[in-house]
């Protein structure tokens, strides 16, 4: 059994070694991280199928919008606000000021899990996948909480946007 496992290892890093080049790409942090979202979705899947849960039978257009802007506002505020800085401090240094109220990082390792988890923390597209999924789960499990955490962040995020309509206009104006 070794000898196969040795095989199949030898064979992944020949693989990556092709696929990074002469790039630094931690093929095996990412399968890692892949392989958690994975098992925390089968998790939930077989708790859900052990308990009777389903999902809900039809999905309405505004509990996309809530679950499209909450998740979009939950990602912003995880990988970029200054507040939640000391979540990501472990993975990525602080590389300047982003937007508003934003700072700009860069992952810390070059190489293995701790780059791949600082490069999910402070990449707002790959941590939507794991909020939109915890999301779903939690329509599944709680539809009236998560339906109210959505909503407050929705909520926030056209808060967002006021706030830069209003200094644009202020702009404008002075």
């Amino acid at each position: 059994m070794g000898g196969l496992r040795d095989q199949v290892a030898d064979g992944a890093r020949q693989h990556a070694a092709a696929y990074s080049g002469d790039q630094d790409r931690p093929l095996a942090g990412y399968a890692r991280v892949m392989g958690v979202f994975g098992a925390l979705v089968a998790t939930a899947t077989g708790v859900a199928a052990a308990t009777g849960r389903r999902a809900p039978a039809d999905v309405r257009p505004w509990d996309v919008v809530l679950l499209a802007a909450g998740t979009h506002k939950l990602s912003r505020t995880i990988t970029k606000d200054a507040v939640t800085a000391p979540l990501r401090a472990p993975f990525t240094r602080y590389a300047g000021r982003g937007g508003p109220a934003e700072v700009m990082e860069e992952v810390r390792d070059t190489g293995g899990l701790r780059h791949s988890v600082g490069e999910l923390l402070t990449c707002p597209f790959c941590l939507d996948v794991w909020i939109a999924t915890g999301f779903a789960v939690g329509v599944v499990f709680a539809p009236r909480p998560t339906r109210l955490v959505t909503a407050t962040l929705t909520a926030l995020t056209g808060a967002d946007f006021l706030q830069l309509a209003y200094a644009r206009a202020q702009r404008a104006a002075g």
